[in-house]
């Protein structure tokens, strides 16, 4: 055996005779706890020692792996100092590579935070300078839910098992170690190499600016990271929408893994400090908890472009991933913007991200602001266009009159940088909504995914294309792609079930949805995917309860597929009112003729059905045409859809 396995067998007996010696201190503290006994109380928290949880009144604390252990250690030496040494070791392995100040000031500041805790005048744990920390908060066991103070009589058969323990360790090492030299005459002994990592997921980066409301600044920085990570075509990146749901509640890192199928997570800080902007980032293998790698940056914030560049290709470098010369390329752009451009460009994606019309208009306002003080900067005209884009599906205004804008802004952002993925999509979408230029949004997709391979949004978009022109199995395979990088999305979830609609495949359409809805019982856009899927499937008592429930959840907002439902289940009286209502609505804001024909197509009636259609042919609203599942099916015998599809150049109705 040679001398690192040697080294590696004496190491795990030392960890073992050190942990047990660990138990001894933890023992002459605290009274005997039944083995049943997993938690502790600290002041008014619990502590779940087997599950890693903390909790205050029956209510869960955020709290994430590495503040955890560091609440664990100073439990185990309860009014004993133990020094940052200490801590750092428990914290990272020998051959991690990580800032272990920042590393572990950030922990202690996250653990301070769950607990409410203050290090000017602490309640919990207690500073003290260039040594470590202390403990000084009183414990009780859930068992007795008395102090655990010095029991005499706790200590001494403790003592007698560690000594047994100790001996024991000792035999099972010389036994191991024997085994090991055996092995060595006959083979040579190989060094353990890290675990492969091939796809990763960056959770929400944590502000830790002064100023709460600087919480978009964080954001920002991680959608810029995810984005510049995105291009790196060896690696599966996932999707702002799947892992943005870890802000409000981080369960631990192999729980995350699992729910989002993934090798290692990115989670890390950001601190804003006037110009100057410092993120501090780890690499987590995160199946085993196992760090990978870790540093922090600091730069000024006009050079922030750079950083996320020089971040994300250091990551790319920490798991090994080869970088092909243009995504280098890309990544070590040194592109400076403006600092106040930079901001109001991060405050109009944080408004974009909410897709509500209200928030839509304050996208826009922030976008022309950031372009007013930085004209080249190109994602500010990317977003506005995006911004643009979703007005006429918002209400805000007809196609006629935001399209164009919509195109203007994309046109300008690829002027200015033509590596721009989303500026790609976004002209794709513009030409194949307003224009109806398929082949040259065919074009724009799959440049923008050829330059950013793991844009989720950029495979979504492509899906609801191939399914307008009738390319079923290709757009399931794009929409079944996004999903993998946008696992937990309810819009991505929803469109995969109306994919499997449109092709027919009702049974795992309807399987499909009713696992978005596992993930949000209240995603009404789901429930009336799914009555579509159960009329197809010509289950319409089902499709109408499914409905009556969207109805409940939307509190009784007129949506055309519910009027639809409707008038196919004979309930005709519902499906008329939903008509009146769309009627109202649209003297106050836009509504698309297609949606007054959705709800005639319901009740059977072609001619109107058709003179809707005429109407969102005029004003270049399209988005029934495109539909091929139930409703494609009640028209595709008529002549005049036929002719309607052929206008649009699209191929004829099955």
């Amino acid at each position: 055996m040679d001398g690192s396995c040697s080294l590696s067998v004496f190491v795990l007996i030392s960890r073992a005779v050190l942990g047990l010696a660990a138990w001894d201190r933890l023992c002459r503290k605290a009274k005997p706890v039944r083995s049943s006994a997993s938690a502790l109380r600290v002041g008014d928290f619990d502590v779940d020692v087997q599950s890693g949880e903390l909790r205050k009144q029956d209510l869960k604390v955020r709290l994430s792996d590495q503040p955890f252990q560091v609440l664990l250690l100073l439990l185990e030496r309860r009014g004993e100092v133990v020094t940052r040494e200490e801590l750092q070791q428990r914290l990272w392995p020998a051959d991690t590579f990580v800032d272990f100040d920042t590393g572990l000031n950030t922990a202690v500041k996250k653990l301070r935070d769950a607990l409410g805790d203050s290090a000017e005048k602490p309640r919990f744990i207690e500073t003290l300078p260039r040594r470590g920390y202390r403990l000084i908060a009183p414990i009780e066991t859930e068992a007795s839910g008395e102090p655990a103070a010095d029991a005499s009589r706790a200590t001494i058969p403790a003592r007698k098992w560690l000594g047994a323990g100790v001996l024991a360790v000792v035999i099972v090492g010389a036994v191991i170690l024997a085994v090991m030299r055996g092995r060595g005459r006959a083979e040579r002994s190989t060094t353990a190499t890290p675990a492969r990592i091939d796809s990763i997921a960056v959770l929400p980066l944590e502000n830790l600016s002064e100023d709460p409301a600087q919480g978009y600044f964080a954001d920002g920085m991680t959608d810029a990271l995810i984005t510049d990570l995105a291009q790196i075509r060896g690696l599966g990146v996932i999707s702002r929408s799947s892992v943005m749901q870890y802000k409000r509640f981080r369960p631990r890192l192999p729980e995350i893994a699992r729910e989002l199928n993934v090798d290692a997570v990115v989670e890390g800080t950001v601190t804003r400090s006037g110009s100057r902007v410092r993120v501090t980032v780890q690499l987590v293998h995160a199946p085993t908890d196992r760090h990978v790698w870790a540093r922090s940056y600091e730069r000024e914030l006009r050079e922030v472009l750079a950083l996320q560049g020089e971040l994300a290709g250091a990551i790319a470098q920490a798991i090994k991933v080869k970088l092909q010369p243009e995504e280098q390329r890309r990544l070590t752009r040194t592109t400076a913007v403006q600092p106040d451009a930079y901001e109001a460009y991060l405050r109009g994606r944080f408004y974009w991200s909410e897709r509500s019309p209200e928030s839509l208009l304050k996208a826009v306002g922030y976008f022309q602001q950031a372009i007013e003080r930085d004209p080249t900067y190109a994602p500010a005209h990317s977003g506005l266009s995006d911004a643009y884009r979703s007005f006429d599906l918002s209400g805000l205004a007809p196609p006629r009159e935001c399209m164009p804008k919509a195109e203007t802004a994309a046109r300008k952002a690829l002027a200015l940088d033509d590596t721009l993925a989303e500026a790609h999509a976004s002209l794709a979408g513009v030409l194949y909504r307003y224009h109806w230029d398929w082949e040259g949004a065919e074009r724009e997709f799959q440049l923008s995914l050829e330059l950013e391979p793991n844009y989720a949004e950029g495979h979504r978009s492509y899906a609801i294309y191939l399914l307008i022109v009738r390319r079923h199995e290709e757009a399931l395979a794009e929409a079944r792609r996004a999903r993998e990088l946008g696992p937990l999305s309810l819009v991505i979830n929803t469109e995969l079930g109306a994919a499997l609609l449109s092709a027919g495949r009702y049974d795992e359409a309807i399987e499909r949805l009713q696992k978005t809805l596992e993930i949000d019982p209240k995603f009404v856009r789901a429930y009336w995917t799914l009555a579509l899927a159960y009329e197809g499937q010509g289950d319409r008592p089902r499709a109408v309860a499914v409905l009556e429930k969207a109805v409940s959840l939307s509190g009784g907002a007129p949506h055309p597929w519910v009027g639809y439902g409707f008038g196919v289940a004979g309930r005709r009286h519902e499906a008329l009112e939903i008509l009146t209502r769309l009627e109202k609505l649209s003297r106050e804001r836009y509504v698309g003729p297609q949606s007054f024909a959705v709800v005639y197509l319901g009740l059977g009636d072609k001619d109107q059905a058709m003179a809707w259609l005429e109407k969102a042919y005029e004003e270049r609203a399209f988005e029934l045409l495109g539909f091929a599942g139930p409703v494609s099916d009640r028209l595709s015998d008529d002549p005049r859809f036929q002719d309607l599809r052929r206008r649009m150049r699209l191929p004829a109705a099955d």
